[in-house]
């Protein structure tokens, strides 16, 4: 696996770096401190598995870079790491296509759970964005990533405080499941339809069908509730793999 790092800021990237490397002798990883870095390191080669990348560069918007890498490697997906928490940023940012968005100060543990959500085919969202408990307000503001973990400390999964419906009874048909899958990416009506070999209707039709039996209006709302869904029992994130050609 190959995956691209970007964030302008040293000592966050060499740690971003050091903790990538330590999910599996297999994993490749290439850190770049600007936009027009990645730019470059994409147009040399544009066979990465999985980006992160820092809102606040010093080159560039963050949310620029993300809409152009969205719009210009559909395939790849993007996690945001980023100091900021603010709701609005991280809707936003799921909005434009980023399959996760990860706090600085989140443990390694949280990051190893959204890279392995989203390398399974889920979308990762804050805990306190999904009604689960958040962080405590104050304390200390170090970026969790740069200290170390007891290795004693289980990895595990937050608790969620509230019961969500699982993916068995929303009574998805298969092909809602494949647009559901794809629309999970960030993709577009028009590139859902070229993956499945259907018209643009057809999946508008789809895409409203998903949104009904979520119960739920807008595209951004479904990835919220399914992260929602997804983080309550992992097991869920296969169902949804599977289903995709």
């Amino acid at each position: 696996m190959k995956v691209l790092l970007v964030d302008d800021h040293p000592l966050i990237l060499a740690a971003l770096q050091a903790v990538i490397q330590g999910l599996g002798d297999d994993v490749g990883v290439f850190g770049v401190a600007s936009a027009d870095e990645a730019r470059a390191a994409l147009k040399r080669d544009a066979h990465f598995d999985l980006a992160l990348m820092d809102l606040g560069l010093g080159d560039t918007d963050g949310f620029e870079l993300l809409a152009e890498v969205r719009a210009e490697y559909p395939a790849l997906p993007v996690v945001v790491v980023s100091a900021t928490e603010r709701q609005v940023d991280v809707i936003r940012a799921i909005d434009m296509g980023a399959m996760g968005f990860v706090p600085k100060r989140a443990s390694n543990r949280d990051l190893f759970e959204a890279l392995r959500m989203v390398m399974s085919g889920g979308v990762y969202i804050p805990p306190m964005m999904l009604g689960l408990p958040a962080p405590p307000p104050g304390g200390d503001t170090v970026p969790a990533v740069m200290r170390r973990v007891p290795e004693d400390q289980p990895l595990t999964a937050p608790e969620p405080t509230q019961k969500v419906r699982s993916f068995e009874s929303l009574g998805l048909t298969p092909r809602q499941a494949e647009v559901l899958a794809l629309l999970l990416k960030g993709m577009p009506n028009k590139l859902i339809a070229r993956e499945l070999s259907l018209s643009v209707e057809t999946v508008k039709d789809h895409v409203a069908a998903v949104l009904r039996v979520l119960g739920v209006s807008s595209r951004t709302q479904a990835v919220l509730a399914v992260s929602q869904m997804t983080q309550a029992n992992p097991g869920l994130t296969a169902w949804r793999t599977t289903s995709q050609r």
